[in-house]
């Protein structure tokens, strides 16, 4: 076999090596800038420093400038490293509640999540020694105070080498994507299974910041941007915060990095096909599993920001400075009218339960809805060759600029919805789906006496359970997979009587996380505990039937009722892998038999309340 088959289409210009492959990254020119250079500076952005390094450096920040820096812990991984914020505030508040009553706001910045890309931990490194030693960057703590977590996924950002990531231009050594026990904690925000998790959670809303942003690195694409980012505004996040995130935020942080050296894109580049670029651009969906999908239900802007991997290490941590310099800038000058947008966010989601069930629509899963967009795209001219060795199109990309309007899939489309009860009941043996709430510090209640009552719930079939595990489990969605409730099964909406114990949890949806109640709760929410598998014993069959019984129970309810009697026959005759299994000819009565209905298979156990009337939970 020829080495290449067939040149498919070509966009001319000479294809280039990736430079991941050769034997050392690129390292830019660089001027090493006296004692305060940070480590990665000091080495000409060649390397990132490691866990001791990295704190060594922010300590001694800490002794220069103790009225305006503080270290500050907020839990342990689960290998039992600190984890810590750094905060940065001109006066040496450093107290949430005094700078949330000051009208001071919060800019919340995660770093090495994924651990490999640790560009913005080097990036807040510099921008904090911009801030309070150089003082060049003074200005950005006029109002705003800037909090970030230097490394997030630390015991990840220890398991380093060459060889983490095959995408990604330097430095020598990285850490890996996964945390302790191999889960990517940024799909984990909803279901919170990990310690990093738990401890993030009761650190954000402790600070409660008024923007977040989770800094990256890419996959995916080449292309002449180097900082790509994008700030959520699909319809869970308020109109008025989704206005200014489009109208304001993403213009004027776009032109910012633009005036300073950098090309950004305001959209984070995703292909609609990986093997031919001139197809356009993907949608980026975005349910709570991840950090800034977390955020539209905590009703705060979350900015995701994606160096591009093909990039030096220099450029990409300038780029992040320059980013993270620009939000400080706007958070700045906008400071009064985003606290006001955080303040009306808390309260919608505070009246949530209070409004009649017909009136209140929340969208829960969301999906691109078809739409498209014209997109100025700046790539890079690429050939397409019909590989011998994978047998699929083979993108070779140049470094000729290639600036063409592409397609750019647009838009969203609401998958699945529900009205907002007044409030939740889970029975209190459900610990583990009560621990996750718990974690979010979702506010709850809980019965002083058993209770029995009809409510709204669920009746649930056709789940199918994802092989092989997905973060740790078996979900009913598709892993990474664009969120499809086709292959969740369905969920129909009944009433039911059902026992509660006393003890069960009573969630109300007149709190400012009523959305992650809801989430959480609903079903058919892309992220639900359902969906992770946090009730995948409800659709076990615990007690069966004998064959000699259910011969007999068969008989029996053909001769009771004869549309029951056709309906089989016609069922033997119409369907071969039916007629030929003894189990399935006998389940088909057991399963319309009032034995069946006691196991209740598929009854979801949470209620849904319009009122608590008559429940024993304190007023």
């Amino acid at each position: 076999m020829a080495a290449v088959a067939a040149i498919a289409s070509m966009v001319y210009g000479q294809t280039v090596a990736h430079p991941r492959l050769t034997d050392a990254p690129t390292v830019a020119p660089c001027t090493v800038q006296g004692e305060w250079a940070t480590p990665a500076e000091k080495n000409c952005y060649a390397t990132t420093p490691d866990y001791a390094g990295t704190m060594a450096y922010l300590k001694r920040v800490q002794v220069a400038a103790p009225g305006q820096v503080k270290i500050e812990p907020f839990g342990k991984t689960g290998e039992g490293r600190e984890l810590d914020i750094v905060i940065a505030s001109r006066d040496g508040v450093f107290d949430p509640a005094a700078i949330h009553a000051a009208k001071r706001p919060i800019v919340l910045v995660q770093n090495s999540i994924h651990a490999g890309e640790m560009d913005g931990k080097d990036a807040c490194l510099a921008l904090l020694r911009d801030m309070v030693i150089t003082r060049s960057k003074a200005s950005l703590l006029e109002r705003a105070v800037f909090v970030f977590i230097p490394m997030y996924n630390a015991d990840g950002h220890e398991r380093r080498s060459r060889y983490n990531r095959i995408n990604q231009d330097g430095p020598q050594e990285m850490g890996w994507r996964g945390n302790g026990t191999n889960l990517n904690l940024n799909r984990d925000y909803l279901k919170a299974d990990a310690p990093e998790t738990r401890a993030f959670m009761a650190m954000f809303h402790r600070w409660l910041p008024d923007f977040f942003v989770d800094d990256h690195v890419t996959d995916g694409a080449d292309y002449q941007y180097d900082v790509t980012f994008t700030i959520d505004d699909g319809p869970n996040l308020p109109t008025a915060t989704a206005k200014w995130v489009d109208d304001v935020a993403t213009p004027t942080l776009e032109r910012y990095v633009d005036e300073h050296g950098h090309l950004a894109s305001p959209t984070y580049i995703t292909l609609a096909n990986d093997n031919d670029p001139a197809q356009g651009l993907g949608f980026n969906d975005n349910p709570p599993r991840y950090s800034t999908g977390y955020m539209i239900l905590e009703g705060r802007p979350g900015m995701l920001v994606e160096l591009h991997m093909l990039k030096d290490y220099k450029t990409r941590v300038t780029g992040n400075y320059e980013i993270l310099s620009g939000l400080m800038e706007l958070v700045n000058r906008d400071a009064d009218k985003l606290i006001a947008l955080n303040a009306a966010a808390d309260r919608e989601a505070e009246t949530m339960g209070a409004h009649p069930l017909s009136n209140v629509k929340y969208p829960l899963a969301l999906a691109w809805g078809g739409q498209t967009t014209p997109f100025l795209f700046r790539g890079y001219k690429y050939t397409r060759e019909l590989s011998a060795v994978s047998g699929a199109m083979w993108v070779r990309y140049t470094h000729e600029p290639w600036s063409v309007s592409l397609p750019a899939q647009t838009g969203y489309k609401v998958t699945a919805e529900a009205a907002a009860p007044a409030a939740y009941i889970i029975p209190a043996q459900w610990t583990q789906v009560v621990d996750v709430l718990a974690a979010h510090q979702v506010e709850m209640t809980r019965t002083m006496a058993p209770w029995s009552g009809t409510v709204e719930t669920y009746r649930c079939a056709g789940m199918a359970w994802q092989e092989p595990p997905f973060e740790g489990r078996h979900p009913t969605f598709n892993g990474e997979a664009q969120h499809d409730p086709g292959k969740f099964g369905s969920c129909v909406l009944v009433r039911e009587k059902l026992d509660f114990p006393a003890g069960s949890v009573v969630v109300r949806l007149n709190q400012r996380l009523s959305r992650v109640a809801m989430a959480w709760l609903e079903p058919a929410a892309p992220d639900s505990a359902m969906q992770w598998g946090f009730f995948d014993s409800i659709f076990e069959q615990k007690e069966y039937g004998e064959a000699y019984v259910l011969e007999e129970l068969a008989r029996e309810m053909m001769a009771k009722d004869p549309r029951l009697k056709a309906e089989f026959e016609k069922k033997v005759t119409s369907d071969p892998a039916f007629a030929g299994s003894p189990q399935a000819r006998l389940e088909f009565f057991y399963e319309r038999s009032p034995w069946y209905a006691a196991n209740r298979i598929g009854l979801y156990p949470v209620g849904r309340l319009s009122n608590l009337d008559g429940v024993p939970v304190a007023k």
